[in-house]
């Protein structure tokens, strides 16, 4: 019984796997606007193919400043294991627009449900590095959207997707921006998406 179930377990990761690798992406222009061409996600990362991504910052604000919320990626992701990284955000499927995108991944990932409304744009910026991860080569190439999220969120409530997320924390936005500007210890999040997301916090107040 037992060593059914562990069967059961790598036939279903397997699965996820070739689902998650063969989902269809827009291959975008550098404006981030769909070339009307798709691009499946392994290829997309194996060639740096550039490609949609849609970002939430889940963000609270404090007498001085903000908190941003950060998630602590799966050591079973395929790029920075283990590290944490922007609140929400994933691919944008092919044919899919950037907000219900977002919304979902916010669903999927933390548990939650919001509305269209309760989304700010902030901006777009891009993402590429070319890095290894698990023995194997991982280009990046992104067009990536930044939304944020302000409204009320009790973390112990949320229901994380455990095959991505390990935790949630808070953390103080200032003093992540400035540890990331000498070290990757402990943060994944992109310099250029944060500071958007600093950018549109000082033009609202």
């Amino acid at each position: 019984m037992i060593y059914q179930v562990s069967c059961f377990r790598k036939i279903l990761a397997v699965l996820c796997w070739c689902t998650e690798n063969m989902e269809l992406l827009d291959i975008c222009n550098e404006d981030g606007f769909p070339t009307g061409k798709t691009v499946s996600r392994d290829i997309a990362h194996r060639d740096g193919i550039l490609h949609r991504t849609a970002h939430v910052w889940v963000v609270r604000k404090k007498t001085h400043g903000y908190d941003i919320l950060l998630q602590k990626r799966s050591m079973e992701k395929d790029s920075f294991p283990g590290l944490y990284d922007t609140s929400s955000a994933g691919h944008i499927p092919a044919g899919e627009e950037p907000v219900p995108s977002a919304l979902r991944e916010l669903k999927e990932e933390l548990g939650i449900t919001a509305e269209p409304s309760e989304l700010s744009y902030a901006g777009m910026f891009r993402i590429q590095y070319d890095r290894e991860f698990h023995g194997k080569p991982f280009r990046d190439n992104e067009a990536a959207r930044v939304y944020v999220y302000q409204e009320p969120v009790d973390i112990e409530k949320l229901v994380l997707q455990k095959e991505e997320v390990e935790e949630v924390r808070w953390f103080d936005l200032e003093e992540v921006y400035e540890e990331i500007q000498t070290s990757r210890e402990r943060f994944c999040v992109p310099s250029n998406g944060l500071q958007v997301l600093r950018e549109y916090l000082i033009d609202i107040f």
